[in-house]
């Protein structure tokens, strides 16, 4: 049965499949400008982050243009209007506040029963608005992030780029990282802040007016002079919120650059403890913990450093906001109370005035308030554009021919793989392997050899369409699925029936099927824990995983195979039962194998060497194998026979593998 490999994710989007990359996009990336010579390194660090923040808006706005989210613009409009509803409301409980005192003051008892039955529908009308209004937000910023996170995935996955990243230089490491978190954090942040923005707007222009019309002018003799104030209270309110926010705009100034040092702390930290446990045996085996902890001390030490940076940071900024808050609802009955006493201002209107300054100040100190959260938000945007960037420069290279890209294309006739000019260079232009000519028939076994370095296992990632930089072409042909064994089997979570099927579903087989497929692969021992859910990555030992890659095969049964080193970890003897079982399963299947050890010769029916040279690696030699192969059947029968004249009893008998 064959198969093509099928990524599964976001389902609230629709498949995302990596041989079929999603664009979301409708704006091409903005050119990238060469920094001036004459620049700083500040000016450039400048430039490089003004530009990725442009290139995150470019791919986050998308989601409100005609390819994004449906709900988007209904989502948005209506956060607008409860928004403007919830201002209403606060404006309804600053009258009330008015109205309840006054009430007070005057000692009317009705109208103090009356306004307390009127506060509980403005409470309840102003909770419902607010809950509605977290609803809708939190709603946007989901499906904001399940868009651009299946847009940045889907990017990720085509063309085999999440493995190219590791081939190119720049700032792309750890991109689960960022997709993951710093993704979330860039498109939470923006909603809340645009929110937060709109409703600080709407509140300072409708208690602005309040102030205005409550407190009037202030007049003030000083040294003889009357000094007439108007509007004292909103010029009160403009300049108190001008020196909290400026004073944190001064205190915070190096706030982004240290959230941004603190996440790359982070995730370097994250990457360590990763790295440990996924080579967990090795070092194990080594007795490598003392080295692997010092190496998470510094890292460690290096997270808590920015962590002590950012805390000042935060000190500082907490000790402008705290005294802000403080000062707030002291600061207008300071101001009020001189009309007060002099008659001119009730009671109500003090504190009408005091609630007013301290949602004016609120709207205005919003800065203050959220210019943390605005530092840590700039640092993981960029993070993300980053990522982006990296990716823009690989569909860059899958676009220009300035590079040099390996065509893909169909063979003609019944050739079902040939290499046609084909070199393989590195992103730079440096050669690894030089004009390469194969032609491979059905059936053939090819085998590739050459000394550690020589390019085969680039050769290999190139037929298998991994490596595009080079030029010439792989053509397959258009009838035949292609499957790719690598040295290191990749084993998913989950189920060992799911590692089997891998890459496609484990309902697709029968359990009698997998069962079949492990005990021909020598793995039947593991058919009673099939349905086990484990960490089969790190149960299993290097050969089972590679025998498990071999009941893959089985399973899947492709037209080509490509065996890269993927009988390394196995012994002679098993190593030779493999590829037995897989020439006698599969007879028809056409084999590519990159390995070292000369036992291969025997299972392949040509050899291909390459030899490292100056410039990159060269094909020195194409022999046929089928000459050899049959001396070495015949061998082995003579072997054989001899054997049993020796040792009578079959358990004595010398296996001929083991020569």
């Amino acid at each position: 049965m064959n198969s093509k490999s099928v990524d599964r994710t976001n389902p609230s989007n629709g498949d995302i499949r990596a041989d079929e990359p999603t664009n979301t996009e409708v704006e091409p990336p903005p050119e990238i400008v060469e920094p001036d010579p004459k620049w700083t390194p500040e000016e450039v660090e400048r430039a490089r982050k003004k530009y990725l923040l442009k290139r995150f808006w470019i791919s986050a706005r998308c989601y409100w243009g005609r390819r994004g989210d449906k709900l988007a613009w209904p989502c948005s409009i209506g956060l607008l209007i409860l928004i403007g509803g919830n201002v209403g409301f606060q404006y309804g409980i600053n009258i009330w506040n008015r109205s309840i005192f006054d009430a007070i003051e005057q000692r009317n008892a009705s109208a103090v029963y009356f306004l307390s039955g009127v506060f509980l529908p403005l409470v309840i009308g102003s909770v419902g608005l607010v809950t509605a209004q977290v609803a809708v937000r939190m709603m946007i910023q989901r499906r904001w992030r399940s868009w651009l996170t299946t847009s940045v995935i889907g990017r990720w996955l085509a063309n085999g780029r999440y493995y190219q990243l590791n081939l190119i230089g720049g700032d792309h490491s750890n991109p689960e990282a960022r997709i993951a978190e710093d993704l979330r954090i860039a498109t939470e942040a923006p909603v809340d802040f645009v929110a937060g923005v709109i409703a600080a707007f709407l509140s300072a222009s409708t208690f602005i007016m309040v102030l205005w019309t409550i407190g009037g002018a202030l007049t003030l003799t000083v040294a003889g002079s009357t000094i007439t104030i108007p509007g004292f209270l909103v010029v009160t309110a403009v300049i108190y919120a001008g020196l909290t926010s400026s004073s944190m705009a001064l205190i915070g100034r190096n706030f982004v650059q240290v959230s941004e040092a603190k996440n790359q702390a982070e995730a370097e930290f994250r990457y360590t403890l990763t790295h440990v446990r996924e080579n967990g045996e090795s070092i194990a085996l080594l007795g490598g913990e003392e080295e692997e902890r010092n190496d998470l001390d510094r890292t460690f030490i290096k997270v808590l450093g920015q962590w002590a940076l950012l805390a000042r940071q935060h000190m500082r900024t907490t000790l402008v906001s705290q005294g802000s808050s403080l000062f707030a609802p002291v600061v207008p009955v300071l101001l009020c109370a001189p009309k007060f006493l002099d008659g001119s201002m009730t009671l109500g209107e003090v504190m009408q005035a005091a609630s007013a300054f301290a949602i004016v100040q609120s709207a205005f100190g919003w800065l203050v308030d959220n210019y943390p959260r605005l530092a840590d938000w700039n640092a993981c945007a960029r993070r993300i554009a980053s990522l982006m960037m990296s990716l823009d420069g690989l569909e860059r290279a899958e676009q220009s021919e300035a590079l040099g890209r390996i065509k893909r294309g169909e063979t003609e006739g019944e050739v079902v793989l040939s290499l046609n000019d084909l070199a393989v260079s590195l992103d730079d232009g440096t050669a690894v392997v030089k004009e390469t000519q194969v032609t491979i028939e059905p059936g053939e076994r090819v085998l590739v050899a050459g000394e550690s370095g020589s390019g085969k296992s680039t050769l290999v990632r190139a037929i298998a369409g991994l490596w595009p930089w080079g030029h010439g072409s792989v053509n397959l042909h258009a009838d035949r699925q292609l499957f790719m064994l690598p040295q290191r089997p990749y084993i998913p979570s989950g189920t060992l029936r799911r590692a089997v099927a891998y890459p496609r579903g484990a309902e697709d087989w029968t359990l009698d099927e997998i069962k079949g497929a492990l005990e021909k692969s020598g793995l039947d021992y593991l058919n009673d824990k099939i349905g086990e859910e484990a960490p089969w990555d790190q149960t299993l030992s290097g050969g089972e995983k590679q025998r498990l890659a071999f009941a893959r095969l089985l399973l899947h049964d492709p037209d080509i195979i490509v065996l890269d080193e993927a009988t390394s970890a196995l012994d002679a003897k098993s190593q030779d039962k493999m590829m037995e079982m897989l020439i006698d399963e599969l007879p028809n299947a056409t084999i590519v194998s990159v390995a070292h050890r000369a036992e291969l010769e025997a299972f392949h029916s040509r050899k291909i060497t390459l030899e490292r040279r100056d410039g990159g690696a060269k094909l020195v030699s194409d022999i046929d194998l089928l000459q050899g192969k049959k001396k070495r059947k015949s061998f082995l029968r003579l072997l054989e026979k001899h054997n049993r004249e020796l040792a009578p009893d079959p358990s004595e008998r010398l296996s001929s593998r083991a020569v």
